[in-house]
Formats: structure tokens, sequence, C-alpha cells
């Protein structure tokens, strides 16, 4: 696992919604589903588990391989929520499948039974050739909710799970890397967990699939404020969500325009216009980056395997 104390470093592992596009016109943007790798401060964190997890994973042990003296890999996966192309690489991610890792799963579910039950009949028991019994590594699963806050603490490889009692306990204090969550309830049917990662006076937030309000989501907004990195639901361009034969209203995404005011009001400093309709190869992609970016300079659609150093 690469060396992160003190930094904070952010990898788009995947960028796609809805579903992978292994096409060859879709290889400058990518065409995993949505994952992105956040190493900070020591510890591993990884928004969603869609295909993008796999070569994430395969690097992982490829690094573990590398060591003599191995060092146990340590995750902790944040699921925004529970649709296939937001789990589906989950059980191809290698780590879970050696005795030595440690892999904390964190979610929120509206089912009367909790998260570990719906992951292990989801991914596993009914679909794959294992089932979640049968993984090698130790398996911790939270459900959370925007009541509580994970807090992460040096040389500790599981986070300790907080209930918010004031303002304060979103901030991180020394060494710690806080995340907080927001539940956007926009997207059918039970919604999604929106992430802030915030370490040092440095944040990112993510908030993948997620439908804009007329004038902006204002809790969304002040979830956002001043975030260093608005990673934001962009799967449609505005032409597209308003046609009046096939709109896209209500389908729980956001256009580039909704994406951009939501920047806008929060008063981030960049943003990455994310979960990329399946149908946008490069060359349309490449126009409407040249569009957004002629008067936002902080604004970007993120590459596959693209890098982000936030300290």
């Amino acid at each position: 696992m690469r060396e992160s104390k003190g930094k904070f470093i952010v990898k788009f592992r995947g960028v796609r919604g809805s579903h992978p596009t292994p096409d060859f016109n879709f290889l400058e943007y990518g065409g995993n589903t949505a994952c992105i790798e956040v190493n900070v401060n020591g510890h591993l964190i990884i928004l969603d588990a869609g295909t993008g997890i796999i070569k994430c994973g395969n690097e992982l042990m490829k690094d573990y391989a590398a060591q003599f003296h191995k060092e146990p890999i340590c995750a902790t996966v944040l699921l925004s929520h529970l649709h296939n192309d937001h789990i589906q690489g989950l059980p191809f991610f290698k780590p879970l499948h050696i005795n030595t890792s440690k892999v904390n799963i964190v979610g929120s579910t509206d089912y009367e039974e909790g998260l570990d039950n719906v992951i292990s009949t989801l991914m596993f028991d009914k679909s794959f050739p294992l089932n979640i019994n049968d993984l090698n590594c130790k398996l911790s699963f939270y459900d959370i909710n925007d009541n509580y806050a994970l807090i992460f603490n040096e040389d500790v490889d599981s986070p300790e799970m907080i209930k918010i009692q004031s303002d304060d306990d979103y901030l991180p204090e020394d060494e710690e890397v806080v995340v907080s969550c927001l539940k956007s309830n926009s997207h059918p049917k039970d919604g999604v967990m929106i992430y802030k990662i915030a370490y040092k006076d440095k944040s990112l937030v993510y908030a993948t699939d997620t439908e804009g309000f007329v004038g902006a989501n204002k809790k969304l907004v002040l979830f956002a404020r001043d975030t260093d990195l608005l990673i934001h639901d962009a799967q449609y361009t505005s032409e597209e969500y308003l046609n009046p034969y096939f709109s896209k209203q209500g389908y729980g995404h956001s256009t580039f325009d909704m994406a951009l005011e939501t920047y806008s009001q929060a008063k981030a400093k960049s943003l990455a216009f994310f979960h990329l309709d399946p149908n946008y190869n490069d060359e349309f992609l490449l126009e409407v980056e040249n569009h957004y970016t002629e008067n936002c300079k902080s604004c970007f659609i993120p590459k596959e395997g693209q890098e982000i150093v936030l300290l």
C-alpha cells in the first residue's frame, strides 16, 4: 500500500455510471464504473466499489507481493448506495481473498436487514461462487447515517464511529481523518449517501447519484462549503435531461449545469464532473469538457487513473 502519511491523494479508478463501457472509443476517459481511491495520512479509503475497484485491488496485491516484510492491506470502502454499478466490482477486489487483509465496508440501507446481510445476498450468496463467509479477510461492516461520523486515528486499521454532538465533530483534530455523510433522497429507490473526507484543512466531497434541484440542493451546498474538491454527479447534458421525448428527469442524476451550480454556490475550489453517461464517448466528452472549462478553469472531467494531490 502506498505511503501516504501526511498526504491526501485522490485517484479516479472508475468514472462511468450505469454500466462499464469496454469500447475503443471510451479509452481516454475510461470505461469502469464508479470507484475513487483516496490515500490520506496512512489510510486507504475507497469511494464505491464499481468495476474500477478491481484494478485498485490488483495493484494493492502487486505491491503487497513485492514486500519482503508483508504489511497487511487495510481498506475502508464507503458505499454511496447499493445499485449494481456501485458494488459490482466488490467480489473481485482481491484483498478480500487473503487472510492478512482488513476490509471495512461502510454504507446505509433502509432494508430491515443490516448492510452485511444485504451485501451478502446481493453480491455473494446468490450471484458469486463464494459465500461472504468464505472470504479470507477480516471483514467488518458499518451501518451509517448522517447522525454519525467515522474517525480514523493514526496506526489504527479500523475507524471509530461516533455520534455527532456538535459541528466540531466534523472537524479533524491533529492527525485525525474524519468521514462525515449527508443523505440525499433524490435518487430512487432508497436515496444515496454523500460523503466528505477531511484531513487537516483539506477536504473532498463525493456526491454521486444525486439529482439537482432548482437553485441547487441547499443542504449539499452547505455540506460542501469551501471544500477543496467537489466530485459531483453529471451524468447528462441539459439537452438530454430535458429531452421531451425521453426525459431523464426523476432518474436521480444531475446535469453538468447542476453540478456547476452546486460548485458555485458552495464556493468549492475545484469540481470533478462524475458518473458519466455510458453513451458519451471520448470525442463527445472532450467537447463537453472544453465547453465548461472555457469559463471555469477549476472544473474538469476526470480520466480513469488521474490523480489529484490535495496535500
